[in-house]
């Protein structure tokens, strides 16, 4: 079972439900030592005091805010639990508001699973649950983890509740500077990429299937496996790189939609096989030449074998017009 993160309650108008905050997500990254290249040494960072000199473990260690250079604050753990904020031991839901209300941009300061603490709690915790998911709403909340007050979406989640962290208004950047400037698009092509969508979309996530799995993680540990082993690592085959840019934006689309209806197993529009626009290529001619140097050759044969050779001649001819 995963370790609380967290103690205290959700409280909704004059309702309190005491919980905890675990974390909803796992990490599954490939952690890396720093060595020294010469000699494979590890290379060790210690904590070490700027008065005495002495190295630190971590119990000996604590925090302070520095107001000025060289003037600091010590900060005690009993100096945070003190703190005159509402929120220090309570998830304080200020307002409901519709789901699709909140914008992509605020989500991503951490997402937390709810759970019930006590008999005394489970019984506001599914009507909570219950409620939001009957109204398809979630709850604006405002919350104290980690030494800062944060905001959060709290939502029903299957069986559970799932506070996930916002960023506040003016931690969001605009995007205004970054927008390309116009371009002229025909109805054709949004059409085109409108049905690129929908030959795309799928109903849940699970319908993805293993195209959802993270292929660098499983081919780094293959890498790691193989220097240990002395070995090569398993070559994976895959497709090769576009040669160069697709300047079609109509032929890449319907390319597109192509694939896409292919990997679904649907039969192409119209019931033929979808067409492709490729770029030109120069043909080479050099077989062409080489025909031509052989010409003297030709001549020393009979008169029979000549006949014989007579049609690939015209061949050869009619390739070298062509």
């Amino acid at each position: 079972m995963p370790r609380p993160l967290w103690n205290g309650a959700v409280t909704f108008g004059l309702v309190t439900l005491p919980v905890t905050l675990e974390a909803a997500t796992e990490g599954h990254d490939v952690h890396f030592r720093q060595i020294h290249l010469e000699d494979g040494g590890r290379i060790r960072y210690r904590k070490v005091c700027d008065v005495d000199g002495e190295e630190l473990s971590e119990d000996e260690i604590g925090r302070a805010y520095e107001v000025a250079k060289d003037h600091l604050i010590p900060i005690t753990d009993q100096d945070l639990e003190q703190m005159p904020l509402p929120t220090a031991r309570a998830i304080d839901i200020v307002a409901f508001v519709d789901a699709e209300s909140i914008r992509p941009e605020q989500y991503g300061a951490g997402d937390y699973y709810l759970r019930a603490k006590g008999d005394v709690a489970t019984k506001p915790y599914v009507l909570l649950r219950k409620a939001l998911d009957r109204t398809d709403k979630v709850a604006i909340a405002k919350y104290a983890l980690r030494g800062r007050e944060r905001l959060g979406v709290l939502r029903a989640h299957g069986d559970a509740l799932l506070i996930q962290g916002m960023h506040w208004g003016d931690e969001i950047r605009s995007p205004a500077e970054l927008a390309p400037p116009e371009v002229d698009l025909t109805e054709e092509e949004i059409e085109r990429a409108l049905t690129l969508l929908e030959s795309m979309t799928v109903e849940h996530l699970a319908d993805l299937g293993d195209t959802l799995t993270d292929h660098y993680t499983e081919a780094l540990h293959e890498v790691i496996e193989a220097k240990a082993e002395h070995r090569e690592p398993r070559q994976v085959e895959g497709e090769e790189a576009p040669a160069g840019q697709v300047v079609d934006l109509m032929a890449a689309l319907e390319a597109s939609v192509a694939e896409a209806r292919e990997r679904r197993g649907e039969a192409p529009a119209g019931g033929g096989e979808a067409t492709v626009h490729e770029l030109p290529k120069p043909k080479k001619r050099a077989p062409a030449k080489k025909s031509a140097a052989k010409k003297p050759a030709v001549k020393k044969t009979t008169a029979k074998a000549a006949a014989k050779k007579a049609p690939a001649k015209k061949t050869a001819r009619r390739r070298k017009s062509a």
